[in-house]
């Protein structure tokens, strides 16, 4: 069982490998290997084809993501072996659309603790060990990418449409943003910005909508990303697991579901407003607004079910004390104003999958200062990790 286990674990990495390099060498040359036609792929013409030379330079992007990931997946294993927990190898998770949908090549890695956790200490360095690990080489690898970017002329070699207007293509290129239809932006986090504004060399560094063609960056950038989604103190994710250790059962099952609702609030901020319901015309247009809020209202009640699972009126006046609060809020910002709708997903993941407790323990000593203090500097970490805007989409 336990050779079959790894051959498994084995085949998950080198098919991780693949479709991560394979995603990169289609965000790198904006060139795909299927497209979707009625439902079904179908050959690429040749000019936007992939070529066997192009999957080659996809490893510049796979290479340094998967080492992100796989620091942080053994930072939490060689942690669980040192406190003599049973754990798993890595468990990759391949994931590749080509060109039908925005993807990274992976959903990440996992691992399986194999016996329970027993103090509050175990949980915390355990849980403390991936992010820390992972950050480390992400904030490499964003530092080689900023330092080693390519002359400007690079860009001529993905979009060769931008060669008539020469290095100012920039002023012209962007001036119809529809055109640009689909084009994927990456959202500052205080890193990243930091990163790009000071470490980089500003002439080299390319506009928002071509950054995405520079494999390490994106690489670095999409570590960022999953860093402070797994630091978010809520559950059991890596956040949760460190701020159940700094603060105790008893107050991180009032903290925790008091942070997932507010992420659910920002999350879905702006799919709503005020706005839209002075604007709807017509009872067309009334009768659709409304169903869609009812199944957005519906959606959030099923994230919310496990906050009191015994009391099923807690989680409806839970997700409409939200929509209410959302859109009294839209009434006050500028019209706009949005959180970041992608992050649903996630808070679904949380309501209904991870949940937004934490397990008990048996030992549930405190902390030592050091650790502690090493906690809270993680907890900070998030927030410099935490694009509010991760991936905006040009319409």
């Amino acid at each position: 069982m336990k050779s079959k286990t790894i051959l498994i674990q084995i085949c998950l990495f080198v098919l991780t490998v693949f479709t991560t390099t394979a995603t990169g060498a289609e965000w790198m040359t904006g060139k795909y290997f299927f497209y979707p036609t009625f439902g079904i792929f179908q050959p690429v013409d040749d000019i936007h084809k992939l070529h066997l030379k192009d999957f080659w330079q996809g490893f510049q992007y796979s290479i340094p993501f998967l080492g992100v990931l796989t620091f942080h997946e053994f930072g939490h294993f060689f942690m669980a072996r040192y406190h003599k927990i049973k754990v798993t190898l890595p468990y990759y998770i391949p994931l590749w659309f080509s060109s039908l949908l925005p993807n990274f090549g992976t959903m990440g890695a996992v691992i399986r603790l194999l016996e329970p956790t027993k103090s509050r200490k175990q949980y915390f360095d355990v849980g403390i060990a991936g992010p820390l690990a992972g950050f480390v080489i992400a904030l490499i690898v964003l530092a080689y990418g900023f330092t080693h970017l390519p002359p400007p002329e690079h860009i001529f070699t993905i979009h060769p449409e931008y060669q008539q207007y020469g290095l100012d293509y920039a002023k012209y290129a962007y001036q119809d943003t529809s055109k640009l239809g689909g084009a994927l932006v990456l959202g500052d986090s205080f890193l990243f910005y930091f990163f790009k504004t000071y470490i980089a060399n500003k002439d080299l560094v390319p506009p928002i909508f071509e950054i995405i063609h520079y494999p390490y960056i994106l690489a670095g950038y999409l570590s960022l990303f999953f860093t402070a989604l797994n630091l978010i103190p809520v559950g059991q994710l890596d956040g949760g697991h460190i701020l159940y250790g700094l603060i105790g059962k008893k107050y991180f099952n009032i903290v925790s579901p008091v942070l997932f609702v507010l992420f659910a609030t920002y999350a879905g901020y702006g799919m709503f407003t005020v706005h839209d319901i002075a604007n709807a015309t017509n009872t067309e247009q009334t009768t659709d607004l409304i169903f869609k809020l009812l199944v957005y209202i519906y959606f959030l009640q099923i994230c919310f079910s496990r906050i009191n699972p015994d009391d099923k009126i807690t989680a409806w006046a839970l997700s409409l004390s939200v929509v209410t609060f959302q859109l009294v809020l839209s009434y006050f910002l500028p019209i706009g104003t949005q959180g970041f709708s992608g992050f649903l997903l996630f808070v679904f993941l949380l309501g209904r999958v991870l949940g937004v407790y934490h397990p008990p323990v048996e030992i549930d000593k405190p902390l030592d200062l050091k650790r502690k203090i090493l906690g809270w500097i993680t907890l900070i970490i998030f927030i410099l990790c935490f694009a509010p805007q991760p991936f905006m989409e040009m319409p």
